[in-house]
Order: structure tokens, then sequence, then C-alpha cells
């Protein structure tokens, strides 16, 4: 149980709490104007700042306000094993620590004297403690969380929480709030969970099929024809680099041959230019040998007859002489000319077989090399393989995802009609406990409303959810829905702490009873007094004045559950003593 709400800051009002009903009241004054309003008086404050010194986050909490976040906001409250309250201690500046009065969380302590000092936790430390110790959750728990569960035992009006029974906020998923009814009800929460689980994969699937229109997308899965063909090439040019590399033989001396095969190719191509050249030289030699001829002089002596000149046996001598001469001049070119060619020819000739003979060599090497390579050949050839198998196998990804995604479908529905029975067959099994959570809550509004009206809890497995609905035979009326959030609310807490889910507190703001009848309010009130008797349980409500008036006109008296302080609308009679602007009702 709550035992006290307090702050270091000496104008604030010290709340203080009693097990039943705890009925904290906010008055007008005779100075209020009818302009004043009571919802600065701090009633869903002191709902906040609970929710915010039991865990909650402190983006957009009150306690984060510049007027208030130099205070250091405490509870003192009754904790399970322990002989005296713990005092839970938070501020606004420091949002993410929290202090104790002790260590309850279980670590080791470091200190001997632990129990006469502050315990500070992380925010998540201490959520993972209350749900241990308040709620009995252990372990990994995927689908129930204490925040949750006490949201739905301490409805905030800022969260929009008494919008419907089965919600603690507007927009929260159907499937979430349903795997945390279930665990206070009693029920398979760790099965009603696949719903959650089942519409996160619907919800990813929907996400993924919005993507498919979009061009990125063929570039990151594709469908699975595309994928198809490109694995289908893929996987050819695997086998092609797998069969290369198993018949791959690493020639010992590589770069050695290489080397040599290379010289012997410059050495033909050498052979074949100076061929050139001398295939040249030779012709220009045998035409040369040709033009060399000797001189013809035979026809000096007829021509100096016609002149009229006689030659004498001395000029004839002459004539013979050069004409020796000349023909020692010619025989000698000619067998000048000859050796050259001979040389020529020779030297062609021994190119020809040079040629011949590199050209085998050539060719041996050549095979050699053929038959296998370098080491480093071996292991260019490997990593074009390695990478080649890499891509091979992110196809394979893509067309295993664009598989999926394309009979994800016929799965989920599968799935839901799976799990939809199987809840099914466990609410048949959980006989007792549905029929005593429909039976109490049916209790509870009759009480309201008199016997003769009709009023269960229907539960059935659903499609998307379990389906849980409250509900009182009358018109739908904002006074009717809120007292079913009442009576829901009662028969949750009543359960939960009967079987040891949920520990023995309810929470109400007085927008509860906003358009409620006067007569089912004073029942409520008197309802929850004597069932917060019976069962040791504490129900701590805010109201105004006037509403607590008009039940007490109905014949409940609402003087032995008032708790101090009562809360006014003036200047210091808030809360927090001291007016400041805040974001929300106060």
């Amino acid at each position: 149980m709550l035992r006290r709400l307090s702050a270091d800051d000496a104008r604030f009002k010290t709340v203080e709490f009693s097990p039943g009903l705890n009925l904290l009241v906010a008055d007008t004054t005779t100075s209020s104007a009818e302009t004043d309003s009571r919802n600065s008086a701090g009633k869903s404050s002191v709902i906040e700042l609970i929710h915010f010194l039991l865990g909650a986050k402190s983006s957009g909490s009150l306690a984060t306000n510049r007027a208030l976040r130099h205070i250091t906001f405490s509870l003192a409250m009754d904790w399970p094993w322990q002989d005296d309250p713990l005092e839970v201690r938070r501020r606004g500046g420091n949002p993410k620590v929290v202090s104790l009065s002790r260590d309850v969380s279980g670590v080791p302590a470091d200190t001997l004297f632990t129990d006469r000092q502050d315990v500070e936790l992380s925010v998540e430390q201490w959520n993972r403690v209350i749900e241990r110790d308040l709620f009995g959750l252990d372990g990994d728990h995927p689908g129930v969380s204490g925040r949750t569960l006490l949201s739905f035992l301490i409805r905030r009006v800022s969260a929009h929480g008494f919008n419907e029974p089965t919600r603690t906020f507007s927009r929260q998923a159907a499937a979430e709030a349903s795997s945390n009814l279930s665990y206070l009800l009693g029920l398979d929460w760790q099965l009603v969970n696949g719903y959650r689980e089942l519409n996160a994969r619907k919800a990813t699937r929907d996400q993924l099929r919005k993507a498919v229109n979009d061009p990125v997308w063929g570039r990151i899965v594709g469908s699975t024809a595309d994928l198809r063909g490109q694995i289908t090439l893929a996987e050819a040019q695997v086998e092609r680099l797998q069969t290369q590399v198993a018949a791959f033989q690493v020639v010992p001396e590589y770069e050695r041959l290489k080397e040599r095969a290379d010289q012997v190719s410059h050495r033909i191509k050498q052979l074949a230019q100076d061929d050139v050249i001398d295939q040249h030289n030779l012709e220009e030699l045998r035409g040369a040998v040709t033009e060399t001829t000797d001189v013809e002089v035979s026809y000096l002596e007829p021509a100096y007859r016609e002149l009229g000149v006689i030659l004498n046996d001395q000029v004839r001598r002459r004539f013979d002489d050069v004409k020796a001469f000349h023909h020692s001049v010619v025989r000698n070119r000619r067998r000048f000319l000859e050796e050259e060619i001979q040389e020529l020819t020779d030297r062609l000739a021994a190119r020809r077989q040079e040629r011949a003979d590199l050209g085998e060599n050539q060719a041996l090497l050549l095979r050699e090399l053929a038959d296998g390579g370098a080491l480093e050949a071996l292991t260019a050839l490997q990593t074009a393989l390695g990478r080649e198998e890499a891509a091979l196998g992110a196809l394979r990804h893509r067309f295993d995802a664009a598989q999926a995604l394309e009979t994800s479908a016929r799965q989920i529905t599968a799935k839901s009609v799976e799990l939809q029975q199987a809840v099914d067959l466990d609410l048949r099994e959980r006989r007792q406990q549905t029929d005593e959570a429909i039976l109490l809550f049916s209790r509870y509004a009759q009480r309201l409303y008199g016997e003769g009206r009709e009023a269960y809890l229907a539960i059935e497995a659903g499609r998307t959810s379990l389906s849980i609905t409250p509900r009182i035979d009358a018109d739908d009326s904002r006074g009717i829905n809120n007292m079913v959030i009442f009576c829901f609310d009662l028969t949750l807490a009543v359960l939960a702490h009967r079987h040891e889910r949920g520990p023995d507190f309810l929470i109400h703001d007085s927008h509860l009873y906003d358009g409620v009848d006067e007569r089912q309010v004073a029942r409520a009130l008197a309802l929850a007094a004597e069932v917060t008797e019976q069962e040791q349980m504490q129900y701590i409500v805010t109201l105004n004045t006037d509403t607590l008036s008009t039940a007490a006109q109905r014949g409940f008296n609402p003087e032995p559950h008032i708790r101090s302080p009562r809360l006014t609308d003036d200047e210091e009679g808030g809360l927090f003593g001291f007016r400041f602007k805040a974001t929300g009702k106060a």
C-alpha cells in the first residue's frame, strides 16, 4: 500500500494514505471566484507524481517542469517482505536516477551500512525491481511490462487512459494491451503474446510490401523470377571457376620459365628482323654481280679508221693493257660480291636453323606454362572463386527473402488461425479463471445498477488479439462507460492481488466520475470501501467536493475516508503550494 507522498519543498502539501478507501478532496474557498478552477488544485498531479516515482519515463513528466525540477519528490510505500515502508525518491532535475531508503534490488551491498544510506538505481533497474516484487515477473517476459500493468491500476487522464477500459492510452495496440490484461486475469499471457508477435510480423510484411513498388527494392531484394535467373548464371560462373581451380597445377620456377619463353620469343623476332635486312642486302649484291661486266673497246679502231686516223702498234698495245687491267678489276669485284653473297646466304641458313631450334624450345616452354601457372595465379583464381561464391550466396539470401515475403501472407494467416484455436482451447481449460473474473465484474456492476442489469466480461480468442470486452447493459452514455472502467479496474486489481500477480492498490482520477449519476458515484465509493476492506487493499481516488457532496446526499458517508490535506483552488492551497505554468492540468 501507499503511505505518503511528500517533497523536500516546504510549500508542498504532504499527502497521507491509509488502507481501504482514500478520498483526496479539492475544495473551493470562500474567496473563490466563478472563474477559478479546481483543476489547478493538484488532484491529477498526485497521480502523475506517483507514476513518476514508480518508474515512468521522464519525458513530458510533470516533475521535469522548469518550476519543479529542483524538487525531490518522495513516496513511502509498503514493500513485499519488508517490515517498514520503503521510501522512493526521484527529482525532475536528475530523472534517470531513483533513490531508495534501503536496497531491495537484490544486488549485494558494497558497504556494511547500506541500510543507513540511500541506494541509487537507474530507472530501468527500478522498473525491473517493481516487476519482480509487485507483479511477480522475473527474467524475460516479452509482451508484459510492469509500466503497462501499473497503467491499468493507475490510469492517467493525460494519457487518455479513461477512453476505453481495455487500453491505457489512445493508440495502444490491442495485442499489447491484451497480453498485459491476460497476466492480471491469470490467463496464459505467453500464449496471448503470440498475437503481438504475429502483428509485429504482419506490420513488417506490410512495410516490405509497400517497398516492392520502390525502384530501390529491386536492387535490395527483387522478385523471385528475376533472382532465379541471376542465380542460374552465378552458379554456372562458380562451377566454371571451380573446374579451373581443380585442374590448376602450380609449375615450379614458373617465373623463370616465363622469362625464358619471353627471351626466346624476343630472339625469334630479332632473327626475323635480321633476315629482312640480309635478304635485302642479298638481292642488292646479286643485282650488282649482274651489272659487273668487261668494258667493250673493239669499236674504237673502226671509229678512228673512219676518221682517217690510223692507230699504230703502240696505241694498240696501250688499249690492250687497259683492257687487261679492266678485266682484272671486274674479275676481282665479281669475286668479292660472290663472297658477300655466300656469307649472307650462310647467315640466312644459320638463322633458319636457329629459328627452328628456338621454335621447338618455345613450344616446349609454352606447353609447360599452359599446363599450370604460378602460385600467385592460383591465388588470384581462388580469390575470384570466393568472390563469385559470395555473390551467389547473397543472391540466394535475396531469393529466400523475396520468397518468404511472397509466402508470408499465407503463413501469417495460417499462424493466426492456429493461434486463435490455441487461445480458444486455453480459455476453455482456464474456465475457473475466466468465470471468477466474469462473476466478479458482474457482481460489481450489479451493485452499481441493480441485480436486474446484465453485466459480464466477454472473453474470446480473436484473429488479431484476445478480445476482452466488459459490458453493462445500458445506454452508451459517458457515465455508464466510466463505470464500466471502474468495475473492470476493480476486478483486475482484486484478482491480481488475490493471486499475487499485482500490488494491493488501485488509483483513479476524478475524471472517472465526470458525467456519472450521483447514485452510481455513491454506490461506487461504497463498493470500493467494502471491497478494499474485504480484500485488504487500498483504493485512492481524487474528487471535487461537489461530486462528493452529491454522493453524500445519496447515503454515502465520506468523512472516515477523507485524507489530508484537503486541496483548494486558491494561490497557496494547491498541492505544490504555488502556481506555475504547466503543460497540462494540475
